[in-house]
């Protein structure tokens, strides 16, 4: 499998303050990355810098990170316009608060493929509900407003636009940690079932390890800004080498 994204020795800091540092790891087409660990450890930060969102915000990023065989840290904004929303998705964590309240959803879905792809609106709403029928969302949800949907119906929505222009890569920042017990394992097998459809390569943010057992071909596991060790689902519930890594498995029901 040839690799769609690989990041080598990556530090994102805010003045003197570095939030991670050292980050190496790759994905390769088709393959589940997770990324876990405890809260304020630098897993959104590590997506963030992947898809260019903290360009603005006064970050200073080292580092390299390569996608499809191409260097894109420092991307000029039209560059990354040309690769965020189209080759790389992103899933926020409240994907419900990432649409416009006033708007419904298929106009805004619809308005960021035009972005990218000139399609009409009938072709847009063909290709919408065929995904919307793989990830149980009824069409309807096109033409409702985000403060009508469920947790549930609106992370599915975050899907929908994330993935409706076939992303190379698709980057989910906590996609199920707002979602009941059961809708977190209805979200978990519709991302799998994309991945098979679309062959696409997931790098999913989560500080669950059950979810971690569930989805991931490669683990990483982040602590404190550092990168606590990374291997192969196997290796690291099997055979982990640190406490830390330990610890995690042992918090969650035997898997």
């Amino acid at each position: 499998m040839s690799e769609v994204l690989t990041v080598e020795d990556l530090m994102v800091a805010y003045g003197k303050k570095i939030i991670v540092h050292d980050i190496n790891f790759n994905v390769k087409r088709g393959e589940i990355l997770v990324i876990a660990g405890e809260s304020g450890s630098g897993k959104s930060t590590i997506l963030k810098a992947i898809d260019g969102l903290l360009g603005k915000g006064g970050a200073i990023i080292d580092g390299q990170i390569f996608f499809d065989g191409k260097e894109i840290t420092n991307l000029s904004d039209v560059q990354r316009r040309k690769i965020s929303g189209e080759a790389i998705g992103f899933i926020f964590q409240n994907a419900g608060a990432s649409f416009c309240p006033i708007r419904t959803i298929g106009d805004q879905i619809f308005e960021s493929v035009l972005a990218h792809r000139d399609w009409d609106k009938k072709f847009f709403r063909e290709r919408a509900e065929d995904i919307m029928q793989k990830i149980n969302l009824a069409p309807e949800v096109l033409d409702e407003y985000p403060f009508k949907l469920s947790g549930g119906m609106a992370q599915r929505a975050g899907i929908l636009a994330a993935t409706i222009l076939e992303p190379k890569l698709l980057l989910a920042d906590e996609p199920t940690s707002a979602l009941d017990a059961v809708t977190q394992v209805s979200v978990v097998k519709e991302l799998l079932k994309l991945r098979e459809q679309q062959k696409i390569s997931i790098i999913m943010v989560t500080h669950h390890m059950g979810v971690a057992w569930r989805m991931a071909d490669k683990i990483l596991i982040m602590r404190q800004g550092s990168q606590v060790e990374y291997g192969t689902r196997e290796q690291i519930f099997n055979a982990p080498k640190e406490t830390y890594t330990q610890e995690l498995i042992r918090a969650v029901p035997r898997l």
